[in-house]
Order: C-alpha cells, then structure tokens, then sequence
C-alpha cells in the first residue's frame, strides 16, 4: 500500500505516537481510514467496548462522563488527540463519550487491525507503557504537591457556604443581585457591614457561585497578621506565602480595617498589579516580584476610602444592619429554629406571634450573630415545648425601652375595653356632649357665685384639682373626652355631610413654628382675664372661656382636617401635653413590627378592617404612634390601637417623666408655657402676696392690678434665668446644660405648685355640691351633708405636696443634666427658693 508523506509528518509531529520507530508509524499510516463525521454525532459511547483506533486530524471533539450526583465535566479535544490507545492495548471499555462539536476529518484504525500491528510490532506496548509510567510520575508529583499545599491552606480554608441570603424584603433581594453580580468574574471585592452580619458568608457565597468554585477560598483575620506579612506572601528562598499555595482560588483578607499599617502599602500593590514580594531577610537584597493569579475579598466593619477613591474594588457590597431588615426576622428566626432543630434531632416547635412581636421591635445590635444565639437560647430554655413564647426570648433593652410594662398584655381586659365602642365614643357623644351643653347652659342661666352655682362649683373646685392629680397618673387622658374637641368633630362631620370639599391639609413647617407661640398668648390672655375679671366666681364669664375654646376647635375643624385646634392652638391641650410628661403611662408603638409588617399605616392614615384591625380615620392629631419621643402629642383617643392589625401599639406603664431625660427634645415655646403656668401660681394668690407681706398692691385699680398681675407670671421665670446665669459663672471648666434643658427640671414643682393651689378649692368647697345643686335651682340646701376638709388639714396637704415637688424637681434636674451636684446648686437653690415663696404664699404658716 502506498504510504502518504505528508500523513506520516503530521502523526510524526502533531500526535503522541510520534515516538514511535519509522517503520511502526508506517505501518500504522498504511491502516488508516478516512472518515468525514458531522457535527453533533455521537462516535464514542461510555462502558462500552471500542471498534478503532480514533485520531483526530481536523474540527473539535467533547468527551465527558455521565455522573449521577452532579454535572458532567466535558473536556474539549483539539486535532492531534488520539483515542483509545491504552482501551485497545488493556482490552479495557470506553471510560469517555465522545461526540463531534463540529464537522470533523478522522482517521481511524479497525480495533482487528490495530491489534495484528501490536502483535507485530511489540514497540507500541512498550512505548505507551513509557508514557503511562511518565504520566504516573507527574501524577505522584502533583498529589504530592497537593498534599502539601492542602496542608498549609487548611488551618485557613472554607470548605463551604453556611447559608443562603434569607428573607425576601428589598434589602435581601438588593444583596442577593450585588452577591450574584459579584460571582460573574474575579474582580475584587469590599464587603462591609456591620458586626454579626456574616460578611464572610457572603464572601463565600461569591467564590463558591463564581466558576472558580472548585478552587480553595481561605480566610485570614487581619488583626493576626505579622506586620511584614510573612505568612501571606513567603520568605525570598524560603517557605512558601498562602498566595503563592492558592493559586487560582481565594483570598478572603477578613476584617481589613484591622490590616496592620506597614501591611497596607502591599495590598494595595497587590491589587493594583497583582503583584508582590516575598519578604526578605535583614542584609539580603529585595527578590523578584511574584504574580498571583488569586482572587482577593475583603471584609470590613465600614467603608475603605483609601481603597475605593483609587478604584481598585469594582464591587463594593454593603451588607444592610438587621435593624432595618425587620421584615426578614421571622424567616430568620425560623432558619435557625430548623438548623438548631435538625442538627441535634429536635422536633421544631412554633414561633409565637407575641414572641416574634418581640423580636421584631428590638434592634439586634449584635444582627444576625445576637439573633441566631438568642433562638438557641430560647430552645434550650424552653426545655422542648411545641410553642416558643415570649417569656423565652429576651435582649438587651434599648434606652428608650427600659423599664416599661405592657399594660395591654398585662389586662386583656383593659384592651378589649379600649378597642370597645365605649371608649371614648359613646361616652363622648353619650355624656359628654349633652353634660357640657347642660354646664354652659348653666353658667348662663343659673345664679352667677361658686357658692350657688354647681356648674361653676364642678369647673373650678371638681375638675382643675382632678385634671392636675391625674396628669401624673393618666397624663393627657383629658383631650380624649374633651368636650371642645367633640363639639369641633360634631361639626367637622356635618359640614362635610351638608357641603361635601375637600378639608385644607395641615401646613406642618407653620404650625409647628407658631403654634405653641399661639396657644401660650392665649394662654396669658385667659390667665389675666381670669384674674381681673374674677372668673372663677363669675359664672358667665367661666362660661364664655369655654365657649372661646369651643368656637377656636369648631372653626379650625371646618377649615382643616382632623383635629388642627387640638395639636397645635388649643391652650388646654398645650397644658396638658406639658404635664402628660411627667405621667407614669403613655402609648408607644413596636417600632420592628411597623417597619416590618406593616404596608398600610392605617393607625396614622386610616383606613377599612383589616384582620384585627378595625376600620377607622386615622390618628386625629397626626401621630404615628411608633414615632413618639414623649407624651405631648398623644391625646390618648386608642385610634391606632383599635386601627393596627399587628398588635404593635402599647400603652405602657414606665417611670413617672423618665423622657424627659431620655428622648425628650425641649422647645423654647414650651418652656415658657411652663414658666406661664409656674407664674399662674403666683398670679391666684395675689390677694395673699399683699398679705404675708404687708404690702398694698392696689389690686381695685384695674390698670395697677394689671400690671401687677404681669409681673407676677415673669417671678419664676426671673429666678430660673438667674440660677442660670449664676451656674455659667460658676461652672466655667464644666459647661453647664442650656436653659432650655434644664427648665423643665421646674416641671414637677409647676404642677405641685397649680395643684397645691387648687387643693384649698377642692377639699373646702368640692364636698359643698349637694347644698350648691339646690341652690343652683332656687331651693334650700339647709340641712344637706357637706365635707369640708379643715384648714390645718388643707395646709398640711398644701405643704406635703410643695415639699415632694421640690424634691422631684431637683432629682428630675440632676436625671436631665447628668452632672455633679454642686454644679447645678444654683438651679437647686433657685428651685428650693420658688418652693419656699410658694409656701409663704399658698401655706401661709
């Protein structure tokens, strides 16, 4: 047979059996057959005996291996491969499917006939057995080196992702698509985030998504790297660095802020040119630099400027806080509930929807590392039982939170009451309504002196004592049965029913500016009017002020929505607001459970039932209850609690004021109010100021009277801004507090000082209703029971609570300034020295 040239050079040159004697590769030339194959044909089927002797001369072959664990690995084959030579030669079956990716020229030999050319020519068995024991050698070479190589990587490697990105709110799915972007090539990476956030998982969650998954991912905490970095990068002429052993996998530097600082330099060259140097020892020269072809993720606990301005970290991944992925708590809480569970045999119990509640309204300042150990911890507390309720769980309370209790979950009854019916609409437009009409009915009509009028009687001597004894109890539990409000609201309805528009929105940026500059004006006009014109025994007059604030709440509530009057302008509202500060209760919201199930701000904004939730039209002052720093602007009306679905409203019981030091921000309008208020109690003992100190004051001239009164309401005020200026000299290493902090240390006195004020009128003239309902009616009350409280008894009384005021105020300046004692005693003495006029004035011992 004639043999081809150019045939016998290309097998020569382009194939393994080149190494063959001249006259074997002849005799091989001399058998083969050309065979032109399509692509997508199967030539080769896996387990099963080969027919030839294949060699590719021209296109492109695929072989793989079926598995039935995971994917195939196809490996291409280039022109010049040969085909089961050793199968022919052992007798053995395909270990590969083979198949054309393109048209393909092959040449084959007919297994009979390779078999007679092995026969006659013994050169081919030994010539692949050469090339087996060549191969088996370089295969020794590369387990040994991957058995060193492993030994040095293990104390560093990741064999494995832990977890997925769990939830499905915008943050995690955000984190998921910068994860899975990240995975697309082998840029450099930043991931940063704070504490607990397992940014080390995500890192391995992109090297092992990316397609250099089979390569080693390592990680190093850079605080435990030696200054020179001779662990990372070797020794010149000696051991080897971790990135010289990696390869082509993963560097994750864990913790980069951490870097020591001589570390810093060599990083950044590394990832500017891939680049870096072994370290060489003392005297020797520098060596030659090294090119690593390792993938680098860092992980920080903030942003890395000097890294990022020069643009070496293509992707920089943030890694969101659980306190703003609140919506992912529960699938959180459930993952690790089924990982513990699983782990160690356990049937999983249930998350109860107060216990998860709970969760969701704490901020995790330790994120998912807190998270996971306190489901652990409530697993094993819970000692196997089916529900995990909330006595289970517990965490660090956050400032604003502590010391409160949930009186909604203490009393189920006190909740179903308030999300009754009854409270407060049927009381408000059952009673109220008709009772106020009847009182101002009565100041009109009825006889015109306390002592004969038991409207007047019920206003001055029954509600201002009982309105300043509840504040500290019940705070601004008034607003919600103000009849005011009601009369605004009745109005507000029928107009809206009569001439259907659309009500002005509230300008927020104004009211909030003038508003309590308003309502303290007002407030100084009533005050003075109250003085001169002796108000509280002149029935008409006690009657036009509460039809004044009535026709303030009706004209705002038919020009704007909800209730404008009573959040803003209301000068009762703005009292009290002031002193709902001091109350031992007040109504929160969880602000997890909001953030995280909730879509509809129905508490807020109103709207149809909705589960539990009933149908309702929002708050009627505008407040989101999860949003409210202190108590003044809760009216304490339980829309949102009837209006949330989530049971995220709370109305707790927590230490008297304890905002005021907490999450309390002062306004100077406020603050004057409270001088105003602290100056009312000077104004209503005019009478008496002219006698404990023998002066003539002229109160019967109007003008003079006036004037007096004025300057009476500026005496406390005068005070406290002397104290002040006497801390600022005295402190002037400490800077002390301003003013408008430390005023409302005043606060507790104010209210003692009103309340002491008022006490002489309820105990001598409130026990008197029976003889003054008569007497309102023309009849005799001659005979009637009455209770008076004595003079001693009354001045006691007056005395006891002057005294604990003073002692609250101090103690409630020392809580709001957080400074030494002595540095705030001209405050101290300026509080003691009010408390002392005060005495002298009210008292008169």
């Amino acid at each position: 047979m004639t043999i081809d040239s150019t045939q016998l050079q290309w097998l020569r040159e382009q194939t393994s059996l080149g190494s063959l004697p001249e006259t074997v590769l002849e005799a091989i030339a001399t058998q083969i057959q050309v065979e032109m194959v399509q692509a997508n044909r199967r030539i080769v089927l896996e387990d099963t005996s080969p027919t030839a002797l294949y060699i590719l001369k021209s296109g492109r072959l695929e072989s793989y291996h079926t598995s039935s664990t995971g994917l195939a690995r196809a490996i291409s084959l280039l022109p010049g491969s040969v085909l089961h030579l050793k199968e022919l030669l052992l007798d053995q079956p395909a270990e590969q499917t083979v198949i054309t990716l393109v048209d393909c020229e092959i040449w084959q030999i007919p297994a009979t006939e390779f078999a007679k050319l092995t026969e006659q020519y013994p050169e081919i068995n030994r010539t692949v057995s050469r090339q087996l024991a060549a191969e088996v050698d370089q295969l020794a070479a590369q387990l040994a080196f991957e058995q060193e190589r492993q030994t040095a990587l293990r104390p560093y490697l990741v064999p494995r992702v832990r977890r997925g990105i769990i939830g499905s709110s915008r943050y995690a799915v955000r984190l998921r698509s910068d994860i899975k972007k990240a995975t697309g090539d082998r840029q450099p990476v930043l991931i940063f985030g704070e504490p607990g956030l397992g940014k080390d998982n995500a890192a391995a969650l992109i090297h092992f998504g990316g397609r250099d998954r089979k390569q080693p991912l390592i990680k190093l905490n850079c605080d435990t790297l030696q200054p020179n970095g001779a662990e990372l990068f070797g020794r010149a002429g000696g051991k080897p660095g971790l990135l010289e052993w990696l390869g082509d996998g993963t560097l994750m530097l864990n913790n980069i802020q951490d870097l020591p600082k001589d570390l810093k330099p060599k990083v950044v060259r590394l990832l500017q040119t891939g680049e870096y140097l072994p370290v060489a020892r003392e005297g020797e020269p520098e060596p030659a630099p090294r090119q690593s072809s390792a993938r680098i993720i860092m992980t920080s606990e903030r942003t890395l400027p000097e890294i990022e301005r020069k643009g070496l970290v293509p992707h920089s991944i943030k890694v969101p806080p659980l306190r703003i992925r609140k919506a992912d708590i529960e699938a959180q809480v459930k993952y690790y509930v089924s990982l513990y569970c699983r782990a160690r045999g356990l049937e999983q119990p249930a998350i109860a929807p107060e216990a998860l509640r709970r969760l969701q309204g704490y901020d995790f300042p330790g994120n998912l590392s807190e998270l996971e150990s306190l489901v652990e911890r409530a697993i094993i507390q819970s000692a196997g039982a089916e529900v995990l309720t909330e006595e289970v769980f517990w965490s660090a309370s956050t400032k604003g939170r502590r010391f409160r209790f949930n009186l909604l979950n203490g009393y189920p009854q006190l909740r179903q009451f308030l999300r009754s019916p009854w409270y407060p609409d049927r009381i408000n437009y059952g009673f109220t309504l008709t009772a106020f009409a009847v009182v101002v009915a009565m100041l009109f009509l009825g006889p015109q002196s306390r002592d004969r009028n038991i409207a007047l009687n019920l206003f001055w001597a029954w509600w201002w004592p009982l309105i300043l004894i509840a504040f500290p109890f019940l705070g601004r539990i008034w607003c919600a049965f103000c009849p005011f409000m009601i009369y605004g609201e009745l109005a507000q309805k029928l107009s809206l029913k009569w001439f259907p528009r659309k009500l002005l929105p509230w300008s927020r940026v104004e009211a909030d500016r003038w508003g309590a500059w308003f309502l303290f004006g007002l407030f100084v006009l009533i005050l003075l009017w109250e003085e001169l014109w002796h108000l509280e025994n002149v029935a008409y007059l006690s009657a036009c002020l509460l039809l004044l604030i009535t026709a303030g709440a009706v004209i705002f509530s038919l020009l704007f929505e909800r209730r404008f009057w009573c959040r803003y302008l209301c000068p009762i509202g703005g009292m009290n607001g002031m002193f709902a500060k001091l109350a031992m209760i007040e109504l929160r919201a969880q602000q997890g459970i909001c953030s995280a199930t909730c879509t509809t701000y129905q508490c807020y904004k109103g709207g149809p039932e909705k589960g539990e939730g009933m149908e309702t039209g929002g708050c009627p002052v505008y407040s989101h209850p999860a949003q409210l720093q202190d108590n003044r602007d809760c009216v304490l009306c339980m829309t949102c609690l009837k209006a949330c679905p989530h049971r995220s409203v709370e109305l707790n019981l927590r230490p008297p004021g304890i905002e005021l030091w907490t999450t309390h921000t002062p306004t100077y309008a406020e603050v004057c109010l409270l001088f105003l208020m602290f100056g009312a109690a000077f104004l209503h003992r005019l009478p008496e100021i002219e006698q404990q100190f023998g002066w003539n004051l002229h109160l019967n001239h109007f003008g003079i009277h006036a004037g007096v009164s004025m300057l009476a309401l500026l005496v406390p005020g005068a005070i406290a801004l002397l104290a002040q200026g006497a801390m600022q000299l005295v402190n002037r290493q400490l800077k002390p507090r301003s003013f408008l902090e430390l005023a409302y240390g005043y606060l507790p006195l104010v209210l003692g000082a009103n309340l002491a004020h008022f006490t002489r009128l309820g105990l001598s003239e409130a026990g008197r209703v029976l003889p003054v309902t008569f007497a309102t009616f023309g009849l005799s009350g001659a005979g009637l029971p009455v209770l008076v409280a004595d003079p001693i008894i009354i001045g006691f009384l007056q005395g006891v609570t002057l005294i604990v005021a003073v002692w609250l105020s101090i103690l409630l300046t020392q809580n709001i300034a957080r400074q030494p004692f002595l540095s705030l005693l001209p405050q101290h003495l300026a509080t003691v020295a009010i408390g002392s006029l005060l005495w002298k004035v009210i008292v008169g011992w």
